[in-house]
């Protein structure tokens, strides 16, 4: 991308100061109403993420080895929230707009009445797999208990028997920003 994905201005505009807002705290306040707390893992950019994580009522650890990569980011939040007493999380990426709050309210509702063999609840939109999802306890074990070198993908197709996939009518759950480019499509989208 060339810059701090979550510093994007959300919703995209030709004016970067129009809303106030980024990627990250648009993420925030999506997950927010369907949580106990909300907490962001930063890498290399935690002196940029702090003041708005901090502003926006939410918790900041840091991976301290961003390098090892997106899973291991995953893993120190996941540890966060076991070492805070919940057995559940909902997890999104900061490259991709802030799902709408009633999506994330019904992702929530739809793992709390799931079968108890349903390890987490993924929405689908068009056919794709997206963010934010929902885990449950046992699918935060297989996570963190993954072998050196996996990927949360992989962890999830070995599961796939315990994962319900959602039809959602929310495209933000299955766009991702990784290029200036996307950004461009969503900007050009959005005007």
């Amino acid at each position: 991308m060339g810059t701090d994905k979550a510093l994007l201005p959300w919703p995209p505009s030709e004016s970067p100061s129009s809303s106030g807002e980024s990627f990250i705290s648009a993420a925030i306040h999506s997950l927010e109403q369907a949580t106990d707390f909300v907490l962001v893992v930063a890498g290399k950019n935690e002196s940029s993420l702090a003041p708005i994580v901090c502003s926006r009522g939410a918790s900041l650890v840091t991976n301290p080895d961003p390098s090892r990569g997106q899973f291991s980011s995953l893993q120190i939040g996941l540890r966060e929230v076991l070492n805070r007493g919940r057995d559940g999380a909902i997890i999104t990426l900061v490259d991709r707009p802030p799902a709408l709050q009633e999506t994330v309210q019904s992702l929530r509702a739809t793992f709390e009445a799931a079968a108890q063999n349903i390890w987490a609840v993924v929405p689908e939109f068009s056919g794709k797999h997206g963010h934010p999802y929902v885990v449950g306890r046992e699918m935060i074990e297989c996570f963190l208990q993954a072998a050196e070198g996996e990927t949360a993908r992989e962890i999830e197709h070995r599961n796939q028997s315990h994962i319900q996939y959602v039809a959602v009518s929310d495209p933000c759950v299955a766009q991702n920003i990784n290029t200036p480019e996307d950004y461009a499509a969503l900007k050009a989208k959005s005007l």
